[in-house]
């Protein structure tokens, strides 16, 4: 099976322009699974997951199918990096105790990724499916996004998009429920620059680029910086995550 490689090819923009995850999130986990030897970030991109639970995990094993993706991750001692498919894991039988795949399970082909992390978790070991969709600011400034997402890049998303969406309820989740309570939204203080870093390492950017020669934010920059303020002033951006979270049962 080959993988559907939408970020390759901006790798290195992605990297800088993406934000971090909360690390009350990834410390919930910890305290979930059975120990904290080690754990596996699948589709760990460049790293954003990675570096967070190396602050949990004695060793993480960080996995993505694009070499331009990993050369893009930072380097940490307790972290290895494999170019690999979350479907096809090197690691061994029953050797993690957290499974991880941030804002990627809806590019996998899901039931044999499901099927390896259950053969690579111990048992009592934990999965957890994370994401997040849309992005918040304020009032004017999210109507203008709205408009970026909804109409001028919406015919570009690739159909998997809309697994985010929806949260992943369509997609089946064969592993004991665990409720992780509220969860803290990701924040970042960016400036308008910074914001249409973000806005500009979407996939649904590069797609229209290549078909059209222009960014589809061209015509709505002005629309951001009248609704921005001091484009140097940094603004709280905020996504609202959510997770699956559950437990391997014997």
């Amino acid at each position: 099976m080959s993988f559907k490689d939408h970020f390759s090819g901006h790798a290195a923009h992605y990297a800088q322009a993406r934000p971090t995850y909360p690390e009350a999130l990834f410390a919930r986990l910890a305290a979930l699974a059975p120990a904290r030897d080690r754990c596996w970030d699948a589709g760990c991109g460049n790293g954003q997951a990675s570096l967070a639970l190396a602050e949990a995990f004695a060793a993480v094993h960080a996995s993505d199918p694009s070499a331009e993706q990993i050369a893009n991750a930072p380097p940490h001692p307790r972290v290895t990096y494999a170019v690999e498919r979350a479907e096809a894991c090197s690691l061994p039988d029953r050797s993690v105790d957290l499974v991880v795949i941030a804002q990627a399970l809806h590019w996998c082909e899901v039931d044999a990724f499901h099927a390896e992390a259950r053969r690579v978790l111990r048992p009592g070991g934990v999965i957890a499916e994370i994401g997040y969709a849309r992005s918040s600011v304020d009032a004017a400034v999210d109507a203008v996004y709205a408009h970026l997402y909804d109409d001028l890049t919406a015919p570009y998303w690739p159909p998997e998009r809309a697994h985010i969406d929806r949260q992943y309820a369509d997609l089946p989740f064969p592993f004991e429920p665990l409720d992780l309570g509220p969860l803290p939204p990701m924040r970042q203080r960016w400036t308008l620059g910074q914001y249409l870093a973000y806005l500009d390492s979407w996939s649904a950017v590069a797609r229209y680029r290549r078909q059209h020669g222009h960014s589809p934010i061209d015509p709505v920059r002005e629309a951001f910086a009248a609704a921005w303020g001091d484009p140097d002033e940094p603004r709280e951006v905020r996504w609202d995550l959510f997770v699956r979270a559950g437990r391997v049962v014997a």
